[in-house]
């Protein structure tokens, strides 16, 4: 059964939590993981992309030259793909990138995410995550007193102004609380460091 060691915000050690093997415990599935990835990121594509056709470029309503006797090839447009100024033949046009999964394979990934970083030592469990004022400096010297740098995904039990505040000019670091979870940031963080209210959340619901 995976086990964390239990910090307060000052770095201390003062427990350990075990973690539920439903959801920190799984063996890793992924198959599962990379489906997700991959349509999460697809579903943030803006899909904007446009060029225009040789239907759509202005231009080119008279042939250039005559049909015969000239020894080119015959041309009917100047607009045609392969001419300069012409249009864009199979150009791409508006379009949604975004397509459906089903529930039940998003939260085998997302269990297999946290499986993953449990294997890996990287989930760090905060007796209370909690910050009295919005203080950028004291959220960089919390992280640095649990051991966390470059990328990391802080978990919250709900949403907090002063950590979302506190956190969002450090680079690497993303905020969330246990309700909006995705396995992308949890794969894209090198440590997960959640709260141990919203600990109990995920497990509630994913367990």
């Amino acid at each position: 059964m995976p086990a964390s060691k239990l910090y307060d915000m000052k770095g201390a050690v003062v427990g350990e939590v075990t973690l539920s093997d439903a959801v920190f415990g799984i063996e890793p599935n992924q198959a599962a993981i990379h489906a997700v990835i991959k349509n999460h990121l697809a579903n943030k594509r803006q899909g904007t992309q446009s060029a225009l056709t040789r239907a759509e470029v202005s231009g080119g309503g008279a042939k250039p030259y005559r049909q015969k006797g000239t020894g080119r090839a015959r041309q009917g447009s100047t607009r045609v793909p392969h001419y300069t100024h012409g249009g864009v033949a199979f150009a791409p046009k508006p379009r949604s990138y975004s397509y459906s999964l089903n529930k039940k394979l998003r939260r085998l990934a997302l269990k297999s995410a946290l499986s993953l970083k449990a294997a890996e030592d990287s989930v760090i469990v905060v007796d209370g995550i909690d910050m009295s004022e919005i203080k950028t400096k004291e959220f960089k010297k919390f992280l640095d007193a649990i051991g966390v740098s470059g990328k990391a995904l802080v978990v919250t039990a709900e949403i907090d102004q002063n950590v979302v505040l506190s956190a969002r000019n450090l680079p690497g670091v993303r905020t969330t609380f246990a309700r909006l979870l995705n396995t992308y940031d949890v794969m894209d963080a090198r440590a997960f460091v959640v709260d141990k209210a919203a600990l109990e959340a995920i497990e509630e619901v994913y367990a």
